[in-house]
């Protein structure tokens, strides 16, 4: 067992001359994870973590709001940077297309994930260890690259350049994510969180990789319409690169506007569009079709991602 003397030993390495070696606790029980600050170690059986900065959240133009319970850390067994997950609990209710779901952070459930997706290259990985009170601590692996929602933001191309150019191989490597929750579907779990910001592009890879599968949610009439949800938002922001919203319509395409109709409109987010084809007319009627399907106006909705991979599969011939 590593004593207290070795283990400050190892993390000063890590800061800065000058600080102050009484300042760094040593944490066995991160029940409170508010406690859990900046240059502490997290004490995990024998493996030890320095506590580094908490990370952020990146979307909906909060990327300044800290999340508490997400640490980056140097695992002072081998030098290398990953994240550390401290259990943290909220609840929330929402509903899509006339469904009502009850949304949950469960630790044990992204744990549980963890290792059903161990070297699956759509995934994160990691592995969690109990801290002394059995709080389920997950350790996962630093992944550098952007999320697909920043590359594609950030690329310089005008829309229709981007579509016969950048996004059949963006569309390749998305297929290959809905497949990854295909891979969970068929056994009986869910993501729980699929958001665009929530897959990360592998700088080493190249891969998109899903994150944080920490949320759950009680279901009723579909155990999977909730993930498949999230898949056609993402299909929906990959596709018009980026939200074609209202208020931009407006100002820039009131012609376009005038055309519209609630069916063309997201099943849930009234201000944006998923009838792309009204404002882009070269997309192919059969890749707009598998967006209608989260549309207002949507009679029929995928029922498992076995449908929505087959449609954009063959969707995807006619780019």
């Amino acid at each position: 067992m590593l004593s207290h003397e070795n283990i400050i030993k190892k993390a000063v390495d890590w800061m800065p001359r000058d600080w102050p070696v009484e300042r760094m606790k040593i944490h066995r029980d991160a029940s409170d994870y508010f406690k859990v600050e900046y240059g502490d170690i997290l004490l995990l059986n024998d493996n030890a973590f320095l506590i580094r900065n908490s990370a952020r959240e990146g979307r909906f133009g909060l990327d300044d709001e800290v999340k508490h319970w997400v640490k980056r850390a140097i695992d002072l067994n081998n030098g290398r940077m990953c994240v550390v997950k401290l259990v943290f609990y909220e609840k929330f209710t929402t509903r899509i297309g006339g469904i009502t779901f009850e949304c949950f952070r469960s630790p044990r459930k992204e744990a549980r994930i963890l290792e059903l997706v161990r070297q699956h290259p759509n995934f994160m990985q990691g592995i969690t260890l109990p801290d002394e009170k059995d709080n389920p601590i997950r350790i996962l692996e630093f992944i550098s690259g952007k999320t697909l929602a920043n590359f594609i933001l950030e690329l310089e191309q005008d829309h229709e350049t981007y579509f016969h150019t950048t996004l059949p191989a963006v569309l390749k490597s998305f297929i290959q994510c809905a497949k990854a929750i295909g891979y969970l579907h068929h056994r009986r779990e869910k993501h729980g969180d699929i958001r665009r910001d929530h897959i990360l592009i592998d700088n080493h890879t190249g891969h998109y990789r899903w994150i944080d599968f920490d949320y759950n949610y009680r279901h009723r009439e579909s155990i999977y319409a909730y993930d498949l949800f999230g898949l056609g938002n993402i299909l929906a922001f990959i596709i018009g690169k980026g939200d074609v919203l209202l208020p931009d319509l407006k100002q820039k395409a009131p012609q376009v506007l005038e055309r519209l109709s609630e069916a063309d409109l997201n099943i849930v987010f009234r201000n944006r569009l998923v009838n792309l084809k009204k404002v882009y007319p070269y997309i192919p009627a059969a890749l707009n079709d598998i967006l209608l399907h989260f549309s207002r106006g949507a009679n029929w909705f995928y029922e498992h991602t076995g449908q929505f991979i087959d449609d954009l599969e063959s969707a995807v011939l006619d780019i």
